[in-house]
């Protein structure tokens, strides 16, 4: 039903979003804000139609993708709502001092739009990561064009979603080229979209391999241009004695609920724990398992996933001292992943670099250190992660600095007796993290803050109040929080 798009429809497609950057970037913080919000009704007037389709290509359940549309639509109109507030613009202004020896100058700064961004939809998300997803609202915020790679897993879907987003460009009298909807199975509708010399940035979440190569590609160009790539982690969970000794069967039913959720589809299901040796140890191991057994299985997304899952699984059970805990007791059906849990030594995980792989699925393996020595070696190991957890007591997080200084040197967002599963989306969430787990841990891609991925700085010096950008000038039309001579404030000068 859907063609690759070929070179010259990306060049047209190209040469339009340019044109359409020139308009926007000029649209005030408010339009762009109302435009976002008119997407946002637009999807949700899309209705059971597109539930339903969304169910039919991703074999995700009802009540899952209606959730979803729902994060999604709160994603449009939470961060239209930023945009026009404006405080992600991070405006600063010091004003002349000409009697100053030598003279100050006035200088303002604001962040401005980078220019056309290529958009990659999410295989796990056709909603909230993909066609009119977060890093969708995050563009048209920070007043750049959008063209959108469609994922070939729910390429229906996403053309509804885009002509969703069309039908509010047109009630909008947006410029055309505004969003482009582009559908490509083939790495070579990528690799031009990236290599285009209009496309200013990209933004994707995916695989490890995919990541980098979009990577590779945007740095590769005569003109290097940032790829904000979110490429999954492993999301360690550690166990540490006291805590584990006084809630060992608590804790393992939130981990057994963490594991499974989505059937393990999440970037941040936890892939690995680690605890110490002992009682408590066994106890939660044991606990985790029956959990495990009682779990359904559930229809993963697509073939491609659940054979990758069922290779990496095999592959990761089949490494020397590996041994398996537990899988769901319920017969597992062809499209399905299978609950499983392993266990291995700290030692063992040490020696194989295999274990450190993320299995993509309702799996975890756990590691059994023998002392904290041990296990802040593990934790040394650790290549960058979107988040760590700790399962710990106040006291345990005070006496194991050198442990926690550890972890929070490779994660994005560090959690204490909680899962990694449910991605807030909020100013203060933090959806990335060291590479590999993205390739830029400066910035999120999740809350109004990850606007700024799509936004450069530029100083005006010397300039009269009636040249400025509006953002930029003494009176302050919009009540923006500006920093003026070092304060904070939303006052005008």
């Amino acid at each position: 039903m859907f063609k690759d798009a070929t070179s010259t429809e990306i060049e047209n497609i190209m040469q339009n979003a340019w044109k359409a950057f020139h308009l926007y970037r000029k649209f005030s913080l408010t339009q762009r804000a109302d435009f976002m919000r008119t997407i946002a009704i637009e999807l949700d007037s899309c209705g059971d139609a597109l539930i339903q389709t969304a169910m039919a290509e991703t074999n995700l359940p009802e009540a899952r993708l209606r959730g979803e549309r729902a994060r999604t639509i709160f994603q449009l109109n939470s961060y239209a709502e930023a945009c026009e507030k404006g405080s992600w613009l991070n405006a600063c202004i010091d004003t002349a001092i000409p009697d100053k020896t030598p003279p100050k100058p006035d200088i303002r700064k604001m962040l401005v739009p980078l220019g056309p961004v290529v958009v990659f939809g999410a295989s796990n998300f056709p909603f909230a990561y993909s066609t009119a997803g977060g890093d969708t609202a995050c563009v048209f915020a920070a007043g750049c064009p959008v063209i959108l790679k469609a994922h070939p897993a729910h390429a229906q879907t996403s053309n509804l979603v885009a002509t969703a987003i069309l039908l509010a460009a047109d009630k909008c009298q947006m410029p055309k080229g505004i969003f482009t909807h582009v559908y490509g199975a083939s790495f070579e509708v990528g690799k031009n979209l990236v290599s285009h010399p209009y496309t200013k940035a990209v933004a994707f979440t995916g695989s490890y391999l995919g990541g980098t190569q979009l990577f590779d590609w945007g740095n590769q160009r005569k003109e290097p241009i940032p790829v904000f790539a979110e490429m999954g982690s492993i999301n360690p969970i550690f166990l540490l004695p006291e805590k584990l000794k006084s809630a060992a069967n608590e804790i393992a039913m939130m981990c057994a609920g963490s594991i499974t959720m989505g059937v393990g589809q999440f970037c941040t299901n936890p892939g690995l724990i680690i605890g110490i040796e002992g009682d408590a140890l066994q106890t939660f191991i044991h606990d985790l398992g029956k959990a495990i057994q009682k779990i359904e299985p559930s229809s993963m997304l697509h073939n491609g996933i659940v054979n990758a899952y069922k290779k990496n699984k095999d592959n990761a059970l089949l490494q020397e001292d590996v041994h398996l805990v537990a899988e769901s007791e319920t017969m597992v059906l062809e499209n399905q992943g299978l609950p499983t849990i392993a266990t291995a030594s700290g030692q063992t995980f040490l020696n194989n670099p295999v274990l450190h792989q993320e299995v993509f699925g309702p799996y975890s393996i756990v590691i059994r250190c023998k002392d904290m020595k041990e296990m802040i070696e593990v934790a040394e190991s650790l290549e960058g992660q979107l988040s760590a957890t700790f399962m710990a007591t106040e006291n345990e997080v005070k006496d194991n600095t050198e442990l926690v200084e550890t972890v929070k040197n490779i994660c994005g967002r560090f959690i204490l007796n909680n899962v990694p599963t449910g991605v807030e989306v909020c100013l203060s969430m933090h959806h990335g993290g060291p590479f590999p787990a993205t390739t830029d841990n400066r910035f999120s891609s999740v809350g109004a803050d990850g606007i700024k991925r799509f936004a450069r700085p530029i100083a005006f010096q010397n300039w009269s109040n009636n040249l400025l950008p509006d953002e930029l000038k003494n009176e302050n039309t919009f009540g923006i929080w500006r920093t003026v001579n070092n304060e904070f404030t939303k006052d005008p000068i």
